[in-house]
């Protein structure tokens, strides 16, 4: 028998050395292992990417568990826990990087504290005839006044919406913008969110008088949901006086200052003398002027150190305390139902102080706010090694979200909540009998611990009419909505 009878044919994929020692490359589909031990070609003749190894040519499991993944690289997580941080992160990166988080964080948080301030001392008593009539528990309890200072943050939505009105006329000024058209742009965003709550607000107003609704309910309603809308007039007359307010900022609310104090000073020497109450209506506008004006100061470089704010702080807590202890004022910073003198109606001058306080609160905020609200760093996420995004959005990242989003419909939550309030305590008289906290008189402090179990209902009816009427506030979305 030959020779080559008398071999063994090589089985596939065996290599055999050729004739001249050499091994022979393998065959398209067969596979090589190299020096290290590793894959270097794939069954389909792919060379496939090499991983970063150690010494001992493995890649440690412990350190591929610790490196991260990037949303580009990892799959996305499954359920609705991964869609909303998809969509947390979604929202900070498309944030501009300049924009100061801690202004809008400001403005989320007045509008919080005027929701809130709202529904815990404004109560919609059932009488015994059937009527609804409004009360408060700061007339019933005045150790809750306290509670005032804390849910009247009116004066930092002015002292925001300063700034952020002085930016963009400047900005209008850079692209040749005119003021007529900066000024209705401006008039149409706070103007939109007005018209669906009056349409509705219309239908139910006729459906109470063909039902023969006692004409106390109709009011105590009809008052509640429209009280509202003196903000945002106020708010529309300070606005067209941006560009006087963008140039003499200072000026301008020093001015607006004694003008609130000396109309005051002509209603105490007057003793309320019948022509000093309409004039001293004037303090409506002076009064929200002075932290408007203070924005404005703000958005030009004012108040950089830190003992600006701090010395704006004390002087209007000091202020505002010496004119409650020995000036007469009344402590609380909100009307209260059947009180004889108003901080608010109109606006008085320990308000004013009060008010100028929370300016320099609310710039002392800033830093920390920021550095709250600010997602990771690309360099911090460098050196985990990971330089993109993490997956998992961050707790500040959460809170940032939620102010973008509060932001988007602020003058929308702002004019709806008491009809959410409204609309609670009007379909719980179904029941057949009063509910505690919700019907019941605000006579007692545990009725305002009540009132804290109802805020969650008022908080759900309200987040279902902001996302019903949204769309009425902007006509065009910014770059975090659309992420959203």
């Amino acid at each position: 028998m030959a020779d080559t009878d008398l071999r063994i044919r090589p089985t596939l994929g065996e290599r055999r050395p050729s004739a001249l020692g050499h091994r022979r490359p393998p065959a398209l589909g067969m596979r090589r292992p190299s020096v290290l031990g590793s894959r270097e070609f794939s069954t389909l003749g792919k060379r496939r990417p090499r991983r970063s190894r150690t010494l001992s040519g493995r890649t440690p499991r412990a350190l591929r568990a610790q490196t991260p993944r990037t949303l580009s690289e990892r799959p996305a997580r499954a359920g609705v826990l991964g869609r909303l941080h998809a969509a947390v992160l979604r929202i900070d990166a498309a944030t501009s990087p300049g924009r100061d988080r801690a202004v809008d964080a400001l403005r989320a948080l007045s509008i919080l504290g005027v929701v809130l301030g709202h529904w815990l001392v404004t109560g919609v008593v059932l009488r015994a005839d059937g009527h609804l009539l409004g009360d408060s528990p700061l007339r019933e309890v005045p150790a809750l006044t306290p509670l005032s200072w804390l849910l009247q943050p009116l004066a930092i939505f002015f002292f925001v919406g300063g700034r952020v009105a002085a930016q963009g006329y400047a900005a209008g000024r850079t692209r040749r913008m005119s003021y007529g058209s900066w000024l209705a742009q401006r008039l149409r965003r706070l103007s939109r969110p007005v018209v669906p709550l009056l349409s509705l607000w219309l239908l139910v107003l006729v459906g109470m008088v063909a039902a023969g609704t006692a004409h106390e309910t109709v009011s105590t309603l009809l008052g509640l949901v429209v009280s509202p809308l003196w903000f945002l007039a106020v708010f529309a007359l300070l606005t067209a006086a941006t560009p006087l307010v963008y140039r003499h900022g200072a000026l301008v609310a020093i001015l607006a200052c004694g003008v609130v104090a000396l109309l005051d000073v002509a209603d105490r020497v007057t003793g309320g003398a019948a022509w000093v109450e309409p004039v001293r209506n004037l303090n409506v506008l002076a009064g929200w002027l002075v932290p408007y004006a203070l924005g404005a100061v703000w958005a030009a470089g004012g108040f950089t150190r830190r003992r600006y704010a701090a010395a704006l702080f004390a002087t209007g807590t000091l202020a505002m305390a010496g004119l409650i202890l020995w000036g007469g004022y009344p402590a609380s910073m909100v009307g209260v139902p059947g009180s004889e003198a108003s901080n608010l109606s109109p606006v008085s001058l320990a308000a004013v102080s009060f008010g100028t306080a929370q300016c320099g609160a609310a710039l002392l905020l800033c830093r920390p706010l920021r550095r709250l609200l600010t997602g990771p760093s690309r360099v911090a996420a460098a050196r985990t090694g990971n330089p993109d995004v993490p997956l998992r959005a961050t707790p500040g990242q959460f809170l940032w979200a939620a102010v973008a989003l509060l932001n988007l419909s602020a003058i929308t939550v702002f004019l709806w909540h008491q009809t959410a309030m409204l609309a609670v305590t009007t379909m719980t008289l179904g029941f057949g009998h009063p509910l505690f906290g919700l019907h019941t008189p605000p006579d007692a402090p545990v009725w305002a611990a009540a009132r804290l179990a109802w805020i969650p209902v008022f908080t759900v009816v309200l987040i279902v009419l902001a996302a019903g009427f949204r769309h009425v506030e902007r006509g065009s979305r910014p770059a975090y909505q659309k992420a959203a």
